[in-house]
């Protein structure tokens, strides 16, 4: 894996030439499953045609562990090459894998992965299209991804939020004997995924292979990966598969990467619930230095932490990318200076592992059409996509008020007889900001693509090809001071849950970019979510905010038998 970070790393250095005369390789490049070639610097699996000849001149073996120059790219600077791979190719890629025939006399489990704060998942009811009629699979298991990023707002939240994903599938046609299970988890975190792969064991076992299917950005790689360090995962497989790059970059997966799934035997699953067992003793304060570090860090990353182990091989802490920094710390234009003094052979599964094994496939993700984040720069996309915990940050507008999310969304208050409460649940890095109605379209014109409203960024030449904001009217009914009525989604910007006294009549005015989708979503995500917040601060629209404490889900609490 190091030695392919290096050859990644010394392509990038090398000049970004092509050469159309030489075919592509046949291997597949290690962080996005795609074939690597040095023909077309602007197809997926390019690396620089000096260093591709290098690395070939011991033979095919010579590229096994490399990355291509996208995925160093993204790992390294968390930047994107543009890519000439339209949403077909990722539809054909996908549909082609699905429609295989079994290879165990079964067809295999779909894994869905949704994220849950862009429900109503726009990608789900279009999983029909994607399956063969005449080869249907065994079922689909939905995963609810990222909900360490929401914020508990009452009692039994997830509880809620497991209900509002099932409407979802059953919006979809996707109900009965075909939908297995419902799960949520934090594929970043590892909250909610040791129970996933105990509910794999237990149900699929190790009857066929398993796809992981969702829209770009879902989590589907980050959870390739953690699946890949667990005990779903043959035990000397993470030595030798390397992990999908993880990049908020949508469409990050070009093609299928792979693990083999282990047999989960009796020995093995009473092995494993043992060792749950023996960790769901431990309390925080038992933790080593180390352990409560990382733990530690977590918690600021998300709201529910949980801690992935391996039963059958001693877990090694890494970076979510796999990387080593000190093996690209030099210059862009110098080879490494310190090159291996021998040639390490790669390590290889034998014949018997693999030859009868299952397998789980990462797929390429759906693209989401008519989404914000298709007209943004990967600089832009990093700070609309949240990366921590969402803190709730709440408003209390009149009418003749506009509250502006960044550039990408705004809301107007047209008409009520009293104030209301609009919550934002957004990416902690966008701002919100509120002023009146007659000073909104001003501001917007004055203020969009510099640092007051943040994305886009760019100034008057970036604004010129954005999209201008659309409105849609919207009129909602108040339930109460206590409930949020409904969510206006701008597209994928984030929310404003609008809470209101019973009865009240409220007319709204929603904006989003021209050409992307605003949704009213009812019943809200989170009804309650007005109650976190702080004291008003004086002279202002604006509440102070509060952050909702961490829960782990693995450890005992401190003081409790």
């Amino acid at each position: 894996r190091a030695r392919g970070a290096v050859a990644a790393a010394a392509a990038m250095a090398m000049p970004s030439a092509s050469d159309p005369s030489v075919p592509p390789s046949g291997v597949s490049c290690s962080g996005c499953g795609a074939e690597l070639q040095c023909g077309d610097g602007g197809a997926p699996g390019f690396v620089p045609a000096e260093k591709y000849r290098s690395l070939l001149s011991g033979g095919p073996a010579g590229l096994r562990g490399a990355v291509c120059q996208r995925c160093w790219a993204l790992a390294h600077h968390g930047s994107a090459l543009r890519l000439r791979l339209p949403p077909a190719e990722h539809r054909r890629v996908l549909s082609a894998a699905l429609r295989r025939p079994p290879r165990h006399g079964r067809g295999p489990l779909l894994l869905y992965v949704l994220d849950v704060t862009e429900l109503p998942d726009p990608v789900l009811p279009q999983l029909p299209a994607l399956l063969s009629p005449d080869l249907p699979a065994a079922g689909v298991l939905v995963v609810g991804n990222k909900v360490d990023l929401l914020p508990a707002d009452c009692r039994g939240h997830l509880g809620r939020l497991r209900q509002r994903v099932a409407a979802a599938c059953a919006r979809a046609g996707l109900q009965g004997a075909a939908l297995v299970d419902i799960r949520l988890v934090s594929a970043k975190t590892g909250y909610g995924v040791e129970g996933l792969v105990s509910r794999l064991q237990r149900s699929w076992k190790c009857a066929g292979d398993v796809y992981l299917l969702g829209a770009t950005n879902s989590g589907k790689s980050t959870l390739f990966n953690t699946l890949l360090r667990s005990d779903y995962c043959k035990s000397r497989a993470p030595d030798i598969v390397d992990r999908a790059t993880v990049s908020p970059w949508p469409g990050t997966t070009l093609n299928l990467l792979k693990f083999p799934i282990i047999n989960p035997t009796c020995d093995r699953i009473f092995r494993r619930q043992e060792r749950l067992k023996e960790e769901a003793t431990k309390t925080e304060d038992q933790l080593s230095t180390e352990e409560k570090k990382y733990l530690n860090q977590l918690k600021k990353q998300g709201y529910l932490v949980g801690e992935v182990g391996r039963t059958f091989q001693q877990q090694n802490s890494s970076a979510e990318v796999d990387f080593d920094p000190d093996l690209l710390s030099y210059s862009m234009d110098e080879d490494p200076r310190d090159p291996p003094k021998k040639h390490e052979e790669r390590e290889e599964f034998t014949h018997n592992e693999v030859k009868d094994a299952r397998w789980c496939f990462d797929t390429p993700g759906i693209v989401k059409e008519d989404c914000v984040l298709n007209l943004l720069t990967e600089k832009e996309v990093k700070l609309v996509l949240p990366s921590h915990a969402i803190v709730p940050r709440t408003f209390i507008l009149k009418p003749g008020m506009v509250l502006f999310l960044a550039a990408l969304g705004r809301i107007d208050y047209l008409e009520g007889e009293k104030p209301a409460w609009f919550s934002v649940l957004a990416s902690n890095l966008l701002p919100v900001h509120v002023t009146t109605l007659s000073n909104a379209d001003a501001l917007y014109e004055k203020r969009a693509g510099q640092e007051f409203l943040k994305v886009p960024m760019g100034g008057e030449e970036r604004m010129k090809e954005f999209p201008p904001l659309v409105p849609q009217d919207i009129t909602l009914k108040g339930i109460g001071t206590t409930e949020a009525v409904a969510d206006i989604k701008l597209s994928s910007a984030g929310w404003v849950a609008v809470t209101a006294h019973a009865e009240e009549e409220l007319l709204l005015r929603a904006y989003t970019p021209k050409g992307t989708a605003l949704v009213v979503r009812e019943p809200p995500l989170l009804p309650y979510i007005s109650a976190i917040r702080g004291a008003r601060i004086p002279g202002t629209p604006a509440y102070r905010t509060k952050k909702p404490p961490s829960f782990v889900e693995n450890l005992r609490a401190t003081g409790s038998r």
